[in-house]
């Protein structure tokens, strides 16, 4: 983030979100951390929870493949493939599966249309570029002074899509759990004790998303403020 960006009477607008996602990190490293070590009596996999949960669905040709890193797991709609870090891939705890069981939730919500999906699908190219791109145009704000307001103007354009790409977040990662733990309970993956332990991974990982979302819309806000003061 640019320094520059704090600059002016709203710098503590960033504290609030920054306290949020510290907490909601911290959150989910505890969590996942727990439920990692603890294993489901199915002895199923990550990646073979997934298959059962997309085969059922009538998804047998959606691929999963092993990735490398920590929590890296995805849903690629581009290539209608599921990848899963490899602690998830080949691990038969709660936490794996759990993560399993989301990433399979965002195949089944493509297999349905689910609008917001194909939104934030329709929104991934221009909001990479919008990451970027309002940093450096306020930064260009800073350099050419006199023209400082012009530049705040495109920046906060530029800025609105990462919060509206923010906001269409959370329905969908939302949604990808609750289709998750439905379809755990249906089949028979998990039962008891194990529900509640995949329900408090997936709120965990979820908390990540309202953090950013949040911080978004202070940002959103802040830049508002700014220009606000040309008055």
């Amino acid at each position: 983030m640019i320094l520059g960006f704090i600059w002016g009477d709203y710098w503590w607008f960033m504290i609030p979100g920054l306290i949020l996602g510290l907490y909601a990190q911290i959150r989910l490293s505890s969590t996942y951390n727990k439920y990692i070590g603890i294993g489901i009596a199915s002895g199923l996999t990550g990646a073979q929870a997934a298959r059962e949960i997309l085969d059922q669905a009538g998804l047998p040709n959606v691929p999963i493949g092993e990735i490398g890193g920590h929590l890296t797991d995805h849903y690629d709609p581009t290539k209608r493939a599921l990848f899963l870090s490899s602690e998830n891939y080949h691990g038969n705890s709660i936490a794996a599966v759990g993560v399993a069981a989301h990433e399979s939730g965002h195949a089944l919500q493509h297999q349905a249309a689910y609008a917001p999906l194909h939104l934030r699908m329709a929104m991934v190219p221009i909001t990479q570029f919008a990451s970027f791109a309002w940093q450096g145009i306020l930064l260009a704000g800073f350099i050419f002074h006199a023209f400082f307001y012009k530049f705040l103007g495109i920046a906060i354009a530029i800025f609105t899509v990462i919060t509206i790409f923010q906001l269409i977040t959370l329905p969908v990662e939302f949604d990808a759990s609750s289709r998750a733990k439905r379809q755990l309970l249906r089949l028979g993956l998990v039962r008891g004790e194990e529900a509640v332990g995949v329900s408090k991974v997936l709120n965990a990982a979820a908390l990540t998303y309202v953090a950013a979302m949040v911080s978004a819309v202070l940002q959103l806000l802040q830049l508002l403020l700014l220009a606000r003061d040309r008055d």
